[in-house]
């Protein structure tokens, strides 16, 4: 009874987020019911739409709803690591001795939106690979913890390539999910037009804190998944690896390579808390089945066979989600 009660609370505290985000942003529901799993699930996202869907709009408005600072970087190819982590400086004191200090950087903030990330060189996106996972950042001997909850938005332009440079596996593994942020229909683009024209402000308001979504994180931790679930979650992010024995026809035929262990992991820390977010307090098929695409989407590569019988990896997912058994 207890449990069903957090279920409850839990999905109604969701629902007060959604409604002041709706203040802000028109459609998109999926992707904002994404995003905000992620945050309490502790962790990042990877969102690619054109220029002028609301992106930025949308982690403000979010930063304003949470009650939680914000800070955005624009990245760029001249962008350097110590422009993103921060860097050591030296200053005098009172006494007017030397001394070192370290001067924090953007990456410093809660919500931070990571513009365009496949502009900056290899080696300024390198400097995201800690800080996402560990939620840390190391400059020389020191190291320096960041203040949670924190969550990573970084965008990418689907359409400009020029002057771009590829994320690499290693970081594209660092997003829980890759969200997808289409172009609004008629009707969204006219109630957009519409909002902006009375105001470009956003008009949330605060809801929650920091403290209050830790402890949602600690609740969603401690729903049960069932053997049969979890097995399922398991056999899912096998069956895209086309060198395992028995792999599925589908992955065989369209799959170069398949996603890492962090995506079984994502799918049910995910799933944790789509389950409390629609009033249950156990994961369901349902839940894994809803979140396959956004956890796997940017961690599978589809080959030449896929891309010649015009396949996205949106495609080949849904095909081994209809192949792969449920216990």
């Amino acid at each position: 009874m207890e449990n069903m009660e957090n279920a409850k609370s839990f999905s109604a505290r969701i629902a007060s987020i959604k409604a002041e985000l709706a203040k802000d942003v028109v459609g998109n529901e999926e992707v904002i019911e994404n995003i905000i799993i992620a945050i309490i699930s502790g962790g990042n996202v990877l969102l690619e739409g054109v220029p002028g869907v609301g992106k930025t709009r949308l982690v403000r408005s979010l930063s304003r709803t949470l009650g939680l600072p914000f800070s955005r970087i624009q990245f760029t190819p001249d962008l350097m690591p110590s422009d993103v982590t921060g860097t050591n400086i030296i200053q005098k004191d009172k006494d007017g001795n030397m001394r070192t200090v370290f001067r924090r950087g953007p990456i410093f903030a809660n919500l931070v939106l990571a513009d365009e990330i496949n502009r900056a060189t290899p080696k300024t996106q390198s400097a995201m690979l800690e800080v996402m996972q560990e939620h840390k950042v190391t400059i020389g001997r020191a190291t320096h913890a960041i203040a949670e909850p924190f969550f990573v938005m970084a965008t990418e332009n689907p359409i400009e390539q020029d002057g771009t440079y590829p994320l690499p596996e290693a970081q594209m593994d660092r997003f829980m999910f890759k969200l997808i942020m289409k172009f609004p229909g008629t009707e969204e683009l006219k109630n957009i037009v519409t909002m902006t024209q009375a105001t470009m402000l956003e008009t949330a308001e605060t809801v929650m804190d920091g403290e209050t979504i830790l402890g949602m994180r600690q609740l969603a931790s401690g729903v049960p998944v069932i053997d049969d679930v979890l097995e399922y979650a398991v056999n899912l992010v096998s069956a895209t690896h086309p060198e395992l024995d028995g792999a599925s026809a589908t992955a065989s035929k369209y799959i170069k390579y398949g996603a890492s262990p962090r995506a079984a992991q994502a799918l049910i820390t995910a799933a944790k808390v789509r389950a409390l977010m629609h009033g249950n307090y156990n994961v369901s098929y349902a839940d894994i089945d809803a979140l396959a695409a956004p956890v796997l989407r940017h961690r599978v590569k589809v080959n030449y066979a896929a891309i010649n019988d015009k396949l996205t990896v949106d495609d080949v997912i849904e095909m081994l989600v209809k192949e792969t058994k449920k216990p």
